[in-house]
């Protein structure tokens, strides 16, 4: 428990802040409605990002001390300040031409206007952060040196055949079926957001192998093998393709920025501790197929954020079907352990 300490303080301060904000706009009544729509949202974000926090354990896990604190410390501000406030307020000023302090103002007094602006370009971001996150799915399917395969057979044969460039082509075939999708006018901001996650998952990649090019050297190399910058960015853009989703999907219930900022932000901290939770524990060595099952969400929700371009997918079934991956893999881990252990006792 003394792992979600903070997030439970962090939570009765925001939903303390929740209710004023609800009191000052509509007396008791919308501080009542504040209290509960932040506490459905911090839910909401809590079963969305679920497999974020078992796929940063499985890279946190071999950092040293330092660089773990760095992202648990720097990266939190990151996701919820950054991505849950700043960058949709940084989309809307680019989409819409005006500054920064003019669209804060537009979120605060006229939040319908400003959720419009923000999901008029939900294609871009979709395509953007469905890219990146197909690229770790199938960088993780395609992984020849993972001994251990949770759909056996089938997994290892796929991943003996595939490699990086294969994963490449697909998602690029994934942005074009995209761009196919969307009306002639968004057609080439699709196309580049699309290649813009390829590119900044490669680029990410590039440099934590240029990185690791220093492992020769005694000192360096340690470092490099547990914690680097690149490991950082790659951790970020990721919790980033995560959260923005949910960012888009808290405005189908409220048009509310501060409520969605404080829900999220709720939300977000107990990712954190369940991160912490699964480094601390090892629960990534005693649930094997854990990590699997996480990979497995994330494809799914990148195959619903690319699909979302056009259609219309619901925040629930999104946040259900990564709960769904990550029960059935704690199952088959627990079957798992209880083969080994009957293959012990027959021996």
């Amino acid at each position: 428990m003394k792992h979600f300490k903070i997030s439970f303080i962090v939570t009765f301060v925001l939903l303390g802040l929740a209710a004023w904000w609800g009191y000052s706009r509509n007396g008791v009544e919308g501080a009542i409605q504040a209290l509960f729509i932040a506490s459905i949202l911090s839910i909401m974000e809590v079963s969305l990002s679920f497999d974020n926090a078992v796929v940063n354990a499985s890279v946190l896990r071999n950092w040293n001390e330092f660089w773990q604190k760095l992202f648990l410390t720097v990266g939190i501000i990151v996701a919820v300040f950054g991505m849950r406030l700043v960058f949709p307020i940084l989309i809307v000023s680019i989409a819409t031409g005006l500054g920064l302090v003019d669209v804060m103002t537009m979120a605060l007094n006229t939040p319908d206007e400003y959720s419009k602006h923000l999901t008029a370009n939900h294609a871009q971001v979709a395509a953007f952060g469905g890219s990146f996150l197909l690229l770790v799915f199938l960088n993780f399917l395609f992984d020849q040196e993972k001994e251990l395969h949770w759909l056996g057979w089938i997994e290892e044969k796929v991943g003996k055949h595939g490699n990086e460039g294969l994963s490449t082509l697909i998602t690029l075939l994934a942005v074009f079926g995209c761009v196919a999708l969307v009306p002639e006018t968004q057609k080439l901001s699709v196309m580049m957001a699309g290649v813009g996650g390829i590119a900044v998952y490669l680029a990410v990649s590039f440099l934590s192998g240029m990185l690791e090019e220093e492992e020769n050297d005694p000192v360096i190399g340690t470092a490099i093998k547990r914690g680097s910058i690149g490991g950082f960015l790659y951790l970020e853009v990721l919790d980033a393709s995560f959260s923005f989703d949910g960012v888009i999907g808290a405005f189908a219930i409220t048009s509310d920025v501060v409520i969605i900022m404080l829900g999220l932000a709720i939300g977000a901290m107990f990712v954190r501790s369940m991160t912490v939770f699964l480094v601390h524990k090892g629960t990534l060595e005693e649930f094997v197929y854990l990590e699997h099952g996480a990979h497995y969400a994330i494809g799914i929700l990148a195959l619903i954020m690319l699909a979302s371009v056009k259609f219309h997918i619901s925040e629930w079934f999104t946040g259900l079907s990564g709960v769904a991956f990550i029960g059935l893999s704690i199952w088959s881990s627990i079957r798992y352990k209880r083969q080994q252990e009957a293959q012990v006792l027959t021996n």
